[in-house]
C-alpha cells in the first residue's frame, strides 16, 4: 500500500519466544500393519505427527502422548522384561513407577533383580513356559505399559533360518491391544513417561 514496515513501526529482530513449551510426537500405526514389529530401527514407520503444548513440560509431553494415541493411566500395572545388559537401569526405573502407582510384573530374571532391591512384584512365564505368561497378561488386559529391552531380534535357527524372539511377540501383543510399549526403554525417557502421568 506504498509504505514500509519500518515507518509502520516495525524493526527487526527476533520476536521474543512465548511462554509455552511444544513437544513434538511421532503417530505410529503398528496395530493396523500385521506382522510388523514395533522395534524402531532406521527404516521410517511413522505415519504422522503431533504437537502437545502447554507452559510446562510435563504437561504438554502428556498432551502429545494423548495426541499420539498413547495413553498412561497412574496406578496401573507394568511388565517389565529387561535384558541383562539393561538391568542396571532397572532399580531406579520401578522405583519410579511405583512411585505413581504402577504395580510391578516382571519375568523371572527380572523378577529377581527387582525383589533384591526391595520390590513387590508378580512374577509370569516366559512364553513356551507354564503357568500364566508375558503373552497371557498382556492379552487378558493385566497390564497398562509394558517395558521390553530384548537385546536381538532374530537368532538363527541350527537350520539357518532366522527365529523371531520373544520380544517380538510380546510387543505385536502390546501394540495390537494398544498397551504402551517401550523397547529399549533408557532412564531418561522413563522418566519422563513416569512424570506425564503425574
Amino acid at each position: 500500500l506504498g509504505e514500509n514496515l519500518a515507518s509502520l513501526g516495525w524493526t527487526t529482530g527476533l520476536h521474543q519466544p512465548p511462554d509455552l513449551v511444544a513437544v513434538k510426537a511421532p503417530v505410529f500405526s503398528m496395530s493396523k500393519l500385521s506382522a510388523v514389529d514395533s522395534y524402531l530401527g532406521p527404516e521410517m514407520k511413522s505415519t504422522g505427527e503431533v504437537m502437545g503444548v502447554d507452559r510446562e513440560l510435563n504437561r504438554a509431553l502428556h498432551k502429545a502422548f494423548l495426541g499420539s494415541g498413547i495413553t498412561l493411566k497412574p496406578g496401573g500395572s507394568a511388565l517389565l522384561t529387561v535384558a541383562d545388559v539393561d538391568k542396571p537401569e532397572l532399580v531406579s526405573l520401578a522405583a519410579r513407577l511405583v512411585e505413581v502407582g504402577y504395580s510391578l510384573t516382571a519375568t523371572a530374571g527380572t523378577a529377581s533383580v527387582l525383589r533384591k532391591a526391595g520390590f513387590n512384584v508378580r512374577q509370569v512365564a516366559k512364553i513356551g513356559e507354564d503357568g500364566p505368561t508375558v503373552l497371557d497378561v498382556i492379552v487378558n488386559g493385566e497390564v497398562d505399559l509394558v517395558l521390553n529391552t530384548m537385546s536381538n531380534l532374530y537368532d538363527n535357527a541350527p537350520d539357518g533360518q532366522p527365529v523371531i524372539r520373544d520380544g517380538f511377540e510380546i510387543r505385536r501383543a502390546a501394540v495390537e491391544r494398544r498397551v504402551g510399549c517401550r523397547r529399549r526403554a533408557r532412564r531418561q525417557d522413563c522418566r519422563r513417561v513416569a512424570q506425564c502421568m503425574t
